[in-house]
């Protein structure tokens, strides 16, 4: 209990200590004159011309250092001095990441208008590579959070999973299943888009991304109406570096340790107009487990039955990936993209498995099998995008038109032979063959224009049509020894199902701002999704269409201290369950324990309002939030016992009423020019009800995690991570939580131009159990997952290349409407 203690209090010692010190970025001086001059202005960034939000303005004298007063910049890199002497003055301006500016200014005791400013992103040329001004690791925006992970020494080579276990508001469950504030609910998305590499086992895909090639992560909890019509939790962007600068650079990578290696390596080149972005990667991964289940079912006669399995595997993987984009930009004003990518994985897993049932004479069994079990996908992307600004006179206007196709193939397959003994001895009694071929396509084109009014207005308005194709082909082969020669295919346990999805939506936004202080944003999305299913060997089909309005508005209040906001916010969302909720296919590599999909599934439907407060100073910055999330026939996975089988099936339906009500705080802190600190607290209550299965379920939980990394001189960085989870509830489950924490040191090599980091990730122990407790009125059953996460690894960078210009915004898709898979408990 003593370590939880002391790591709540140094993790709540960032958040209290930027929520005391927050200060103005420029004070003004308490001597300085007053008049009636006005200057007024707009930061933009040179390259791209985008506003450059919460840049620092502050007036300067004509000679000396000391501001006599300052403001930063909003949303749209405007800013206002009011109340200033006239005379002759400089006027400083700057932002983390950009060259500072001087402008020589002169105030007659009217309004100034200068116009638009342009910052120039900071850097140095090191012996042929650029190193750019830093930004802080984690970046507190309006409408987001931003994990700057490539500022983050301790991620390089990592995967995806390890910076998503340290992202503010996120939790990675013990099997790598994502949470944001306490739902799995959450949609994530790649540089904006989905990727056919989510489409399956998002806990495995997430392994299959190389840490070395993340920029950033970005949590959005409370999506606008431009965002698909996501679901109840929020979505989670991976934005992967990119470069569009002119000339040539790129980097490789290498990393060996127990658990993961690989290497990976991106090439970008652009001359003149033309552009074009490259990224090959490939790697293997070891993550052993193993696992047990003892169940008490209550039967008729009011006897019990006792199961107990014991499972233990050497899960191995391996796989690549490549990306290929191409850029022309035929004038400030006009751009065009068209990019691929494509991964592959194959996943080894063999499995010993020990199986003893007692209470039914005629069910009792006890036996082993030795399994051999192989994943195979194949997924690629491919996009196009044109997007058409209007230069500086209108420099919010923007149109855009964007088309994605996506494509992932899965084949799961197992082959078992099962022993009558304890002990993997003897003849083989029965062999088992199953099969497993999954398809989904995805089309999705989609246009998007903004337009403004006024200084601060915008109108927002597009649509999109997703059009979405999904079939499972199983077949299951058995041999009983003591009967047959050879398989025979059986019937009740092989299918086709397909699956096809229309969605049409449409969706307006109107961003005003009602005085100085306040901003609104009112908009309302419309879709209409028509739903088909079939199974090929059977009559049974279903159809299901239905149309949803779906509101979204958001009030943000500017106080009084610079930097200081509140956002009131609330949003409407729907959420489509993804083929891994669909698949009716049926593993039956644990007998007694099976896992299936629902193909009449329907979408849930989820209310969220949101209060946030945030603030930032010259060395902290701070966020709070308190939310309350209801969603309507929410789609839980639960369990019930077949008696005439002697097993736990478990399956999706849409069964409860879903509650929960969270906080979440998070801050940073600067003690140090060297030392950054920051902490994530993140607390909900979950309540869970009913009425179908005639029971609720509840909990209280708690997320917290704190990061710290120190400088060491020029060329070395100490970097330490860690947090615990206090566990979950489903609607029949409670699972426990766990505790995580690493430490890295990094070194500058070849004038800075390449890196050595060494990294230790959960050291003190092996691997850790979590534990789970299901109980329904038939059974109880009582679960424990062994990972082995004990981890070091070495990892070796090099960057190569000579850069000069700034990076171009460009659209993508984004399809965010879709409920996705966790790890392990749905079948592909």
């Amino acid at each position: 209990m003593k370590p939880f203690i002391t790591l709540m209090l140094l993790a709540l010692l960032p958040a209290a200590a930027a929520h005391a010190q927050t200060v103005t970025p420029i004070p003004a001086s308490a001597s300085a004159p007053k008049g009636t001059s006005r200057l007024t202005g707009r930061v933009l960034d040179a390259a791209t011309q985008k506003p450059i939000e919460y840049a620092t303005v502050a007036l300067l004298p004509a000679t000396g250092t000391a501001p006599l007063t300052g403001a930063t910049c909003d949303e749209q890199g405007r800013f206002e001095l009011k109340e200033l002497p006239t005379g002759s003055f400089r006027l400083q301006i700057s932002f983390v990441g950009y060259a500072t500016r001087l402008e020589a200014v002169t105030l007659t005791g009217a309004a100034t208008e200068l116009g638009s400013l342009t910052l120039t992103a900071s850097a140095q040329n090191l012996a042929g590579v650029t190193v750019t001004g830093e930004k802080p690791i984690v970046e507190n925006k309006p409408d987001r959070l931003v994990y700057n992970a490539e500022q983050d020494p301790s991620n390089t080579g990592g995967t995806a999973a390890d910076i998503l276990r340290k992202t503010p508001l996120v939790n990675l469950d013990g099997e790598g299943n994502v949470q944001l504030r306490g739902t799995s609910n959450v949609r994530i998305l790649i540089n904006n888009k989905p990727s056919a590499l989510l489409a399956g086992n998002l806990a495995d895909a997430l392994k299959q991304i190389p840490a070395d090639q993340i920029k950033a992560i970005e949590v959005v909890t409370a999506p606008s109406a431009k965002y698909d019509a996501e679901g109840s939790g929020g979505v989670i962007n991976i934005v992967l570096k990119k470069n569009s600068l002119q000339g040539i650079s790129g980097n490789i990578g290498a990393n060996g340790g127990n658990r993961n290696q690989g290497i990976n390596g991106a090439l970008n080149a652009k001359q003149g107009v033309v552009g074009i972005n490259t990224k090959l990667s490939g790697f293997r991964s070891l993550y052993p487990f193993k696992s047990s289940t003892n169940r008490t079912s209550y039967l008729p006669d009011g006897t019990t039955g006792q199961l107990t399995e014991r499972t233990t595997s050497r899960n191995q993987g391996q796989g690549g990936y490549g990306q290929v984009e191409l850029t022309y930009d035929p004038s400030p004003q006009h751009s065009f993209t068209i990019s691929g990518n494509s991964n592959l994985y194959k996943n080894n897993a063999p499995q010993e498995l020990f199986n003893q049932y007692i209470g039914q004479p005629q069910l009792d069994t006890l036996y082993t099998r030795d399994i051999s079990r192989r994943d195979d996908s194949r997924n690629y992307d491919l996009n196009a995008g044109y997007t058409r600004t209007f230069g500086e006179k209108q420099p919010r206007r923007e149109w855009s038109v964007l088309a994605q196709h996506t494509s992932s193939r899965s084949r799961e397959q197992y082959r078992l032979n099962q022993f009558p003994t304890s002990d993997f001895r003897g003849p083989v009694e029965y062999q088992e063959a199953s099969h497993n071929l999954a398809r989904n396509l995805e089309t999705t084109l989609q246009t998007d224009y903004t337009h403004p009014f006024g200084e601060k207005n915008t109108l927002e308005a597009g649509a999109k049509h997703i059009r979405r194709q999904a079939s499972s082909d199983y077949t299951v082969d058995t041999l009983l020894a003591s009967e047959q020669t050879a398989f025979v295919r059986s019937a009740l346990r092989s299918n086709r199902f397909n699956y096809h999805q229309n969605v049409l939506a449409a969706y307006g936004t109107y961003n005003v701002a009602v005085g100085k202080k306040y901003a609104l944003s009112l908009g309302t999305r419309l879709e209409r999704t028509a739903i088909e299913g079939e199974f090929q060997n059977e009559e049974g089909s279903f159809q299901n269409n239905y149309l949803n309005v779906l509101p979204n508005l958001s009030a943000t209040r500017t106080l009084k201290k610079e930097g200081q906001t509140v956002r009131l916010s609330y949003s409407r969302r729907i959420q489509r369950p993804q083929i891994y909720f669909l698949n009716p296919y049926v593993n039956q590599v644990t007998p007694n324990s099976v896992n299936f999909g629902n193909p009449e599934l329907r979408p849930e439907i989820a209310d969220l309002a949101e209060l946030t407060y945030s603030t930032f100073g010259e060395k902290t910055s701070f966020n709070a939030s308190g939310f309350v999330r209801r969603t309507g026939n929410s789609i839980e996975r639960y369990s019930q016992y077949n008696e005439t089988l002697a097993r736990n099936e478990t399956t999706y339906g849409n069964l409860a009423t879903a509650s929960v009500y969270g906080v979440n705080l998070y801050g940073s802190w600067k003690p140090l020019q060297d030392w950054d600190l920051s902490s994530n607290l993140s607390a909900d209550y979950t309540t869970l009800r009913s009425r179908i299965l005639s029971r609720p379920n509840r909990r209280a939980s708690m997320y917290m995690s704190i990061n710290s990394s120190y400088k060491l001189g020029k060329n070395y960085t100490l970097q330490g991570y860690g947090g615990f989870w206090t566990g979950g509830v489903q609607l029949q489950t409670r699972y426990s939580g766990g505790l995580y924490y690493g430490l890295s040191a990094k070194k500058l090599l070849l004038a800075e131009k390449a890196d050595l980091t060494l990294g230790l990730n959960n050291f003190l122990a092996p691997g850790r159990e979590f534990r789970s407790t299901t109980i329904t009125p038939d059974f109880i059953n009582q679960g424990s997952f062994y990972s082995y996460q004990r981890s070091v690894r070495l990892s070796f960078n090099y960057r190569f290349g000579k850069l000069d210009g700034g990076q171009r915004q460009r659209k993508t898709i984004r399809n965010d409407d879709s409920k996705g898979g966790g790890g392990g408990q749905g079948q592909q």
